[in-house]
């Protein structure tokens, strides 16, 4: 596949980073001749120095025989009319454009983005996306990371194992006889820094990160199991007014329990905004490192708090901040993945990046065959991939066993006729069968060589 990738920062990188080592034919262009460099030097891809938008550019950069565009400059207005050249002069056949605005993203406009009108035929949206992301951190408190497969029937959580978690030193295998009526699989452990895909015979250890697949009805059992209690959140306090901030507000205040909601901004004008926007929330004006308005906010009392201005440093300092105060738990927003690793030091419960966020969000609508879900977990380090099973995919009709899957994946659920199924050696995967993978990046070339069908559903 030949795709064209307009934006070399953070987002970008990524895409290029995933695509070209899927051997992919990608070109990344950017005005910016240093990131331009930075991505011909890390990664196998061809790069150009000038304007996205420009139809010349475009035309250099392979425009006329691509089979995809990937719009993901820093600017709205530039990635809408790359997508527009690149359908009126090029006839490119897809076109994805990244849109930060929220006024091009109301639902009342969605005829907007018509072939007719302005062609682009997936729109993503980083703060949208990130906001549900912080939601779902929120919702599962006793996990450092969640997503949901399956229509919501599915879920995947990232669970820290204590030392007072009841299930160390145990062989996987004996657990799932242990807990025959649990439909959960842990599909992923991290351990000294390293992600690697369990085989029955492991055991797991206080320190490792594992990544669970489990029925949502089981999602409460599974945490307790692994030695976590949930809670429901009634006080929350949120730093940082920008488009996440408000849009978590927003949801919460909606929200069947309706949690208290108290949002901190050191911006007068968006936090005018946001009291404008807000009915239920209470908003105060002053910087969220401020000792006297975090007491103000009641952080003492609070059971979690969302820390999501654009700063990285400042939502780190700030989840450190608040927990010393009193909070039940932090969540700082954090776009550089190499902070990750301080998190545990820190004190710091779980982060949202928005990078990987948008990244997984875009993946989702690149992949061959039927994929409806792409997640990306870590730096990169690896995907969790939902997809139906074709009739002429090569998984069709066998039995798991039977399927060469590589090492490094695992099938973590199945949804067999509506119904969720715990994948086991035995079970056969049918037509119409929708299954969710954890795969480690270097095996996702063979996963999706699994997944091809006869033609490509673009």
């Amino acid at each position: 596949m030949k795709v064209i990738i307009c934006g070399a920062g953070q987002v970008g990188w990524q895409i290029a980073r995933h695509l070209s080592g899927e051997s992919n034919d990608v070109t990344v262009v950017d005005n910016n001749p240093e990131l331009v460099r930075r991505a011909t030097d890390t990664l196998d891809v061809q790069g150009l120095t000038g304007f996205a938008s420009h139809p010349d550019v475009l035309e250099r950069a392979g425009a006329r025989d691509a089979d995809m565009v990937i719009a993901a400059t820093y600017s709205d207005e530039v990635n809408m009319v790359t997508c527009q050249v690149a359908h009126s002069v090029f006839g490119v056949p897809r076109k994805i454009a990244r849109l930060r605005a929220q006024s091009y993203l109301k639902a009342d406009y969605s005829d907007l983005y018509r072939r007719d009108h302005l062609p682009i035929d997936v729109v993503i949206s980083p703060e949208r996306e990130v906001a549900e992301a912080a939601l779902r951190r929120l919702s599962q408190p006793a996990s450092f990371e969640s997503e949901v497969y399956l229509s919501g029937k599915v879920q995947l959580l990232g669970i820290q194992l204590e030392d007072d978690s009841p299930v160390l030193e145990t062989p996987l295998r004996q657990l799932t006889e242990l807990f025959s009526t649990l439909r959960a699989m842990v599909v992923g452990v991290r351990r000294d820094g390293t992600l690697f895909a369990p085989e029955p015979r492991d055991q797991l250890f206080a320190g490792d990160q594992i990544y669970v697949f489990t029925h949502t009805d089981d999602a409460a059992r599974t945490l307790e199991i692994f030695g976590k209690t949930q809670s429901r959140q009634e006080r929350v306090v949120i730093i940082g007014g920008g488009n996440v901030g408000l849009a978590v507000a927003r949801k919460l205040e909606s929200a069947a329990h309706r949690p208290r909601v108290r949002l901190i901004e050191a911006n007068r004008a968006r936090a005018e905004r946001a009291a404008d926007a807000l009915e239920r929330s209470i908003v105060l004006y002053g910087d969220g490192m401020d000792i006297e308005i975090l007491r103000e906010a009641g952080i003492d009392k609070s059971d979690a708090v969302l820390c999501v201005t654009d700063d990285d440093k400042t939502n780190l300092l700030a989840s450190v901040r608040a927990k010393a105060e009193g909070a039940g738990m932090a969540i700082a927003l954090v776009n550089d993945p190499t902070m990750v690793p301080m998190m545990g030091p820190l004190d710091i419960d779980a982060y949202v990046n928005p990078r990987a966020t948008t990244v997984s969000s875009i993946l989702r609508h690149i992949r061959h065959g039927r994929v409806q879900g792409v997640y990306s977990i870590g730096d990169a380090e690896a995907e969790i991939i939902e997809a139906e099973v074709m009739s002429t995919s090569p998984l069709a009709g066998k039995q798991i066993r039977d399927i060469e899957f590589p090492e490094g994946v695992l099938v973590g659920a199945l949804l067999k006729a509506g119904d969720v199924v715990r994948p086991a050696g035995s079970t056969r995967l049918d037509e119409g069968d929708i299954i969710v993978m954890f795969a480690l990046s270097k095996d996702v070339p063979a996963v999706e060589a699994l997944l091809q069908v006869s033609v490509d559903f673009f």
